[in-house]
């Protein structure tokens, strides 16, 4: 059986920006694969730059890549480019339409030259991402005439989609159930029905299913599927190891609690764990403890920001206030100059509790 080779273009970012070639770039030999159809949940979407023009997949090492506008669209977000950091966002609401055009009636599947950009950095929903293929192997962005293109399976992921290959279509599938005759894992070429894929499960390691290990999650908790609203179940690497994330909320009170879980996919083990309380009055009594958040965001915000000179409240993610160890603390991280700083402060005292700074690169 042929393997796939499967690569989604990433059109211009915007309307009259578009890529440039970062640090430790180079050039690579891929494929322009119009012969490729991308179907998400049933529906073939066809992708067209700002000018109105059609625009393939690539194959790049077994890879399929998207356009970084197309991904936008397929995940309802917003898509910025910073071309002095070399970093392309994804993230907010769509405020732009989807790009429409012409369909390209001439495509023929050739041989192109591509720009790999290990350079770059890709922020999405304000988390600097790192994308594996099947085998847990890092991939890269690329360039091709201008625009950025990502592996539309780890996109596929990141959207909790099953990714799947159909060989005798030439189909790359995204839909929240994998199944049908004929769909084939599509970066291993493995059938359905052996040990690459596990049917309708989105389990890839044939061992621990989605769904088993949502009730792993749920059983640790101490809840039911009824008590609880998922909010995040999916798959994704960590350290070259196939995991499945697991967030859900629990809704007691006034307020409720935020359950996160990382779990082995291969063996079900849990291998990470932690809940907070969410939306409780910090001025009340009960749940709050004894202490009260008498420091305000923006004031956070702003001890935060003076450990890293240039940084402003634009490169401030994942901002929160938690209820944690009997106090009210505000916790993010600051993406700047290729940089994450993530910290923690105490709402009551201002006090920095914990700084943590890596590359985004690591």
């Amino acid at each position: 059986m042929k393997k796939l080779v499967c690569t989604v273009a990433l059109a211009a970012l915007l309307c009259g920006a578009a890529g440039a070639v970062g640090p430790g770039s180079y050039n690579a030999s891929a494929q322009l694969r119009p012969d490729i159809t991308v179907k998400i949940d049933g529906v073939e979407r066809i992708f067209f730059n700002v000018d109105g023009q059609e625009v393939h997949p690539l194959s790049y090492l077994d890879t399929t890549y998207v356009p970084i506008r197309s991904i936008g669209e397929l995940m309802d977000k917003n898509v910025n480019w910073d071309e002095a950091t070399y970093t392309a966002t994804i993230g907010g609401v769509r405020v732009t339409p989807d790009a429409t055009g012409a369909l390209d009636q001439n495509a023929v599947v050739k041989n192109v030259t591509l720009s790999v950009e290990p350079g770059y950095t890709i922020v999405i929903d304000g988390t600097a991402r790192t994308f594996y293929d099947e085998q847990g192997n890092k991939v890269e962005p690329v360039l091709y005439n201008g625009s950025i293109y990502l592996p539309i399976r780890a996109i596929g992921e990141i959207m909790g989609k099953t990714i799947s290959w159909n060989e005798n279509t030439q189909t790359v599938l995204l839909s929240d159930s994998n199944g049908g005759s004929g769909v084939t894992d599509f970066d291993t070429g493995n059938s359905s029905g052996g040990t690459g894929n596990t049917g309708n499960t989105g389990s890839t390691t044939g061992a621990v299913t989605l769904e088993q290990a949502k009730q792993t999650a749920l059983n640790h908790a101490g809840k039911t599927a009824s008590q609880v609203t998922f909010v995040k179940a999916k798959s994704d690497w960590d350290d070259g190891r196939k995991v499945y994330e697991i967030e859900f909320i629990y809704r007691s009170g006034t307020g409720y609690l935020e359950y996160d879980y990382e779990i082995d996919a291969t063996t079900g083990k849990i291998v990470s764990y932690d809940y907070d309380a969410e939306g409780y009055a910090p001025s009340t009594g009960g749940n709050s403890g004894s202490q009260t958040a008498t420091i305000t965001e923006a004031r956070a915000k702003e001890i935060a920001l003076a450990k890293v000179p240039g940084a402003s409240t634009a490169n401030i993610y994942e901002f929160k206030l938690d209820f944690d160890d009997g106090r009210w603390e505000y916790e993010g991280k600051i993406i700047y100059n290729s940089m994450e700083y993530e910290f923690t402060i105490n709402a009551s005292t201002g006090t920095i509790i914990d700084w943590d700074v890596e590359s985004i690169y690591d």
